[in-house]
């Protein structure tokens, strides 16, 4: 009998197409040592973090411009942890207003929802007064966590002008990071993740709200 996990896992890939990719670590286990990363040229060539590892040390910024311990706010909770591109892309302010009609049941279930762009903090405001977000948003202005999950890459020449503003300047690699999930308990381990190369193409909410109930049902 297979495990409701394994069902929702199966239920997942089926409906939403989710890309086989190889996930080999090298780039991140490079990056956890303190040597150079090695920067992915296309989206399929990331080398994420698997399912039931844990998640690096991660300092970002909030709305305000400050410091703000991942790891320390997912000791309280377990959490739904999702990267976009920014809120410049129309695919990824979709997925935020997605994600906001199912913010209620997620809170009832014991989650709380995190997103992390590339936009440097003022962009996160605009991104929450626009969208009527319910939920923190992160900046990664400059990749650095990205490069921890091992989801950055080098973005098209056609975006680096634009990056270079939206970042503040901070993207000097001009990197993306490919739009992910990340469901993790309260250990910071990796319960559930979506990676998909194809930036549009998203995990939707409903599928999110099924397996996260899921998997809160198993603990």
């Amino acid at each position: 009998m297979i495990s409701k996990m394994t069902f929702w896992l199966a239920l997942v890939n089926l409906l939403v197409g989710l890309p086989t990719m190889v996930q080999a670590q090298q780039g991140l286990q490079a990056a956890l040592k303190g040597k150079t990363y090695v920067i992915p040229q296309k989206p399929e060539d990331v080398s994420p973090l698997l399912y039931g590892e844990k998640i690096p040390t991660a300092m970002l910024l909030d709305m305000s411009g400050k410091p703000f311990d991942l790891n320390k706010a997912v000791t309280k909770k377990p959490t739904i942890l999702v990267f976009y591109r920014g809120g410049w892309c129309p695919y990824c302010t979709k997925q935020l207003a997605g994600l906001q009609e199912v913010v209620p049941n997620l809170e009832e279930w014991g989650y709380q929802l995190i997103a992390v762009s590339t936009d440097q903090p003022k962009g996160l405001m605009q991104s929450v007064n626009k969208e009527k977000l319910e939920y923190t948003l992160l900046s990664d202005a400059d990749l650095q966590v990205s490069k921890l999950f091992g989801i950055a890459y080098k973005a098209p020449k056609g975006y680096w002008d634009m990056l270079s503003k939206t970042t503040g300047g901070k993207d000097v690699d001009l990197l993306l990071p490919v739009p992910s999930v990340f469901i993790l308990n309260q250990e910071g381990i990796i319960r559930f993740e979506y990676i998909n190369p194809d930036f549009k193409q998203r995990l939707s909410a409903h599928l999110l709200k099924a397996v996260a109930q899921s998997i809160r049902m198993e603990q």
